[in-house]
């Protein structure tokens, strides 16, 4: 029987030259300043006059253009649609693409029970519009019976109308089918995140990875446990020797078939379920744990969204994949493994296992001998601590690791550029063998992490590690275009720099 892939239910995105008779809502921007709100519309196709008769409107309501701000008013006459949607772009001298994307996000998230919206945000900047929109419409609900599902009137859009001054331009069409290519790969890595461990387990996890490749036309490998043992993976093995589900290494190749395309390795951690293992996690907030998977859910969508998009760069994503368990056949604080390559570890904290699945994955990524690599983890806490929730750490080759950071801060995904300090290097100095997997003290822990999976990259590779502990799950309330749950971060990051690294090497 086959598996089935991921499908995240999004709405229909379409180019419109006006407002349709099938609309049922208009949503617009609105900027604030000091003399109050105003209408930002672009070219559009609306009346001047009835522009102003519904800026009077917005304005008796008490809109004031703030940043996400939403007021929702009925139409005036001269418009074909109930009701009008006014967004929040906050001053006009500063709104970005992420601003449109955020505030498209927030009027998605409040139109449920509507099924066609149109949008003149799409005037501003038509392709964040598009994947604002698309994401904030992102629901998981697979796991909801009758008694719990989202009635109509609680449900997203179903088609999203992006005005345009012509549907037929083919520069609004190349932007609206990249955006849309983006979004789903987004909302594939939110649907793995979201999918409890119960049913994501790391033979499931490599099965529908495998299958979203193939479907893309990617060559697929994946390594058993008994494969993995065989050619000397003891990281994987080892992290994955307490659960009763054994570990995998799925391999998913994109080649642009172009002479002398760059060549860039993916990789990012697939713990399925992280229990801490014999160094077990307090129990409270544990559940969340179901997110420790989302570096290779990211890797896994960015991949596959790489050979949609067709970049001209040679794409790799070597992606291990285990579950974190204590039992008795548990790896144990104070045992050695010995890496992928040859490298041995002492295992101090069977809770920092994360690098040592990855580790074997950047010894055989590398082996391909690739010109970039970009690995990606829920990693560390200590991220949290440093950045909290939102804010990406990107460390590595210091030229590659500002370069990742600034892209990703234009996608606002919000990279941060992180050192890594000499002196913590040796803390990670152990007493029976090459490395220990963590430090003798809680200080600068994300980037001791990144100073030990250094230890693994080739010479000559440029190298970038993007810590998502906080922002690839949101434990809080939704914002922007981002509900609760996984958020797919980095996502888009990784593939703007894979893009950006096609274009100018």
């Amino acid at each position: 029987m086959p598996v089935s892939t991921p499908t995240p239910a999004l709405p229909e995105l379409v180019l419109a030259g006006s407002v349709s008779k099938r609309a049922d809502v208009l949503v617009i921007g609105l900027t604030s300043s000091d003399n109050g709100p105003e209408i930002l519309f672009g070219d559009g196709p609306v009346d001047e006059a009835v522009l102003g008769e519904l800026l009077d409107t917005l304005q008796a309501v008490g809109a004031t253009g703030r940043s996400e701000e939403l007021t929702r008013v009925p139409a005036p006459a001269g418009l074909p649609v109930g009701s009008v949607l006014a967004v929040g772009l906050g001053a006009a001298d500063r709104i970005d693409a992420e601003q449109v994307r955020r505030s498209a996000g927030a009027a998605a998230r409040a139109l449920t029970g509507v099924t066609t919206v149109a949008t003149t945000l799409s005037s501003v900047d038509l392709g964040a519009a598009a994947e604002g929109f698309a994401l904030g419409s992102y629901t998981f609900t697979e796991f909801r019976s009758a008694k719990s599902a989202p009635k109509d009137d609680a449900r997203p859009a179903t088609r999203i109308e992006l005005l345009v001054p012509s549907v037929r331009d083919r520069a609004a069409k190349a932007v609206l089918a990249r955006a849309t290519a983006i979004a789903e790969a987004v909302a594939t890595a939110r649907e793995f995140v979201n999918t409890p461990p119960s049913h994501l387990y790391p033979a499931e996890f490599a099965e529908r990875a495998k299958a979203l490749g193939e479907a893309a036309g990617l060559k697929v490998e994946v390594l058993d446990e008994k494969a993995l043992e065989k050619q000397g993976y003891g990281g994987i093995v080892g992290v994955g020797k307490g659960s009763s589900r054994p570990p995998r290494l799925v391999r998913l190749s994109y080649s642009a078939k172009k002479r002398k395309a760059p060549k860039i390795a993916l990789v990012g951690k697939g713990i399925t379920f992280d229990t801490g293992g014999i160094s077990i996690k307090p129990a409270a907030g544990m559940e969340a744990m179901t997110s420790d998977m989302a570096g290779a859910a990211a890797v896994v969508a960015t991949v596959v969204l790489a050979a949609k998009l067709g970049v001209a760069a040679d794409v790799v994503a070597t992606v291990p994949m285990a579950e974190n368990m204590p039992s008795s056949t548990a790896q144990r604080p104070g045992d050695v493994l010995t890496q992928y390559g040859g490298t041995t570890v002492e295992v101090i904290n069977t809770d920092a296992e994360g690098r040592l699945v990855l580790a074997d994955a950047i010894v055989r990524a590398c082996e391909d001998e690739p010109d970039y690599l970009i690995d990606t983890a829920t990693l560390t806490g200590a991220q949290m601590v440093a950045l909290g929730n939102r804010t990406p750490g990107v460390m590595g080759s210091e030229e590659f690791r500002d370069r990742v950071a600034a892209l990703s801060q234009e996608v606002g995904e919000n990279g941060w550029p992180m050192p890594l300090p000499e002196e913590l290097r040796r803390d990670l100095d152990s007493r029976v063998a090459d490395l220990a997997n963590v430090t003798p003290h809680r200080w600068g822990g994300m980037l001791a992490a990144g100073l030990f999976l250094k230890e693994f990259v080739a010479e000559g590779v440029q190298w970038a590690h993007i810590d998502v502990a906080g922002p690839a799950f949101n434990t809080g309330g939704p914002f922007g275009y981002v509900g609760k749950g996984g958020t797919g971060v980095p996502v888009r990051t990784m593939i703007t720099v894979i893009e950006d690294i096609a274009e100018r090497g």
